[in-house]
């Protein structure tokens, strides 16, 4: 069993809970996987700082690794950076949820002539969450290309985990202004905003106050590792609190340079009570994702 799973296990079992649920996991193909690893080594622009890879080990073990912590459902969080690539993606992340069950099918997109195509044709196959990375994508939210998509998965509601924030370096379309028009034509889309909108909080907390689809995934954020850099508002914690249904577990795994116990010890030492915790490791994911695989 892998090191620290018997910590992750008791905590979950102390809570009451089947297990936990993370919303913000990655697996992709392994030769993009590698050059992802490759930019994290190199403390490469949008990091800028040592980041080790905590669970650097290939396919099999990293899903046996999971499994072992008691992660019940998870994610292939993928990602294009140039046009062409979400389709040959969506096409791999196909075959990866058949042979992995307990993977929420995950797919991707990029603003591109034929985008609206095979994102349609990915909910057809059975997506049941997108990923929109902003800031390695370089794309805007707002883009016309883009536009009769949001309308379709908002329609279909299909969640959509979405770097927008602007750490760990800004880019060109991070922030909450983009996401903010984006929210304002399409109220109804399921956005789940990754690293609880680091270094925005409040701003993204702000907007999931004003339309009640919009959620925030707890990825990296209240760890050591964050607080170091983009330390979370003390004065928000209330916002946290009146939020708790529509908070929602992520970790990075397997991108993070710390281990897996501490995301969850991380929340729990912000002492928003344990129905808190029950809600965000388990109880909105199983909510949001509720239905047939």
């Amino acid at each position: 069993m892998e090191a620290g799973s018997h910590d992750v296990v008791r905590f979950w079992e102390r809570l009451g809970l089947p297990g936990i649920i993370d919303v913000h996991t990655h697996f992709m193909p392994q030769q993009v996987l590698r050059k992802v690893w490759a930019y994290f080594d190199s403390a490469g622009p949008l990091t800028g700082r040592e980041w080790p890879i905590t669970y650097r080990y290939e396919e099999e073990r990293r899903l046996a690794v999971l499994r072992s912590f008691g992660v019940l459902r998870f994610t292939s969080m993928l990602y294009p950076h140039k046009p062409g690539m979400a389709r040959w993606l969506n096409d791999w992340a196909v075959g990866f949820a058949a042979r992995v069950p307990d993977c929420l099918h995950t797919a991707t997109l990029f603003p591109e002539e034929g985008v609206e195509v095979y994102v349609k044709e990915a909910v057809e196959s059975g997506a049941r969450v997108f990923k929109s990375h902003l800031q390695v994508g370089a794309y805007d939210p707002n883009d016309p290309l883009l536009e009769p998509v949001w309308g379709l998965l908002a329609e279909a509601g299909v969640p959509v985990v979405t770097h927008c924030g602007s750490g760990p370096a800004p880019g060109r379309f991070t922030g909450p202004e983009p996401i903010g028009r984006l929210l304002a034509r399409h109220p109804r889309l399921r956005l789940i905003v990754a690293h609880m909108g680091m270094p925005e909080y409040a701003e993204f907390l702000a907007l999931a106050a004003v339309y009640p689809e919009v959620r925030l995934d707890t990825t990296m954020a209240f760890t050591d590792f964050s607080e170091g850099l983009s330390p979370f508002p003390a004065g928000e914690r209330g916002r946290l609190a009146d939020l708790g249904d529509r908070i929602l577990l992520g970790t990075d795994f397997p991108n993070i340079p710390y281990p897996y116990v501490h995301q969850l010890e991380a929340l729990e030492r912000l002492g928003l009570g344990d129905d808190w915790l029950r809600a965000v490791c388990h109880g909105n994911a199983e909510a949001l994702f509720a239905g047939p695989s």
